[in-house]
């Protein structure tokens, strides 16, 4: 019986965390009129810092590769099996720690329900991305 595959194709972590960053600059854009209402970081409405995208590729290319060697230790090497671990890693991770905000430090609901949509999107396309096996297409 084989072990986890713990490979990872660096062309999908790359691929999975630029395209996580393009979600999520669609996503806030799309968004950004409700977040200026709801939190005032989000109300200049200027351009982000110069630092901010490699930061967050940094944050999304460790995602992805968190991702990618979870699926390969967990068998979720087609769509629906990566499609699938996003979704239990979207519940598990941020949906939680998004509700303790609500809860505990008196975040508004509709702020926490616009980021966990944002990971919900992202943590599919990386997962999808990178939970295919090696040589699929």
């Amino acid at each position: 019986m084989a072990g986890p595959d713990t490979h990872v194709d660096l062309r999908r972590i790359g691929l999975a965390a630029g395209g996580s960053v393009l979600a999520s600059v669609a996503w806030y854009s799309a968004w950004g009129d409700r977040l200026a209402e709801l939190d005032e970081a989000y109300a200049d409405g200027g351009p982000p810092a110069a630092w901010v995208l490699p930061v967050e590729l940094a944050r999304s290319g460790a995602v992805a590769t968190a991702v990618a060697l979870l699926a390969g230790s967990t068998g979720a090497r087609d769509r629906g099996g990566a499609a699938r671990l996003g979704l239990g890693l979207w519940g598990a991770f941020p949906v939680v720690l998004l509700t303790g905000s609500v809860v505990h430090e008196k975040v508004p609901w509709q702020l926490a329900a616009i980021h966990a949509g944002d990971w919900l999107v992202k943590l599919l396309l990386v997962s999808v991305t990178v939970g295919r096996g090696p040589g699929r297409r």
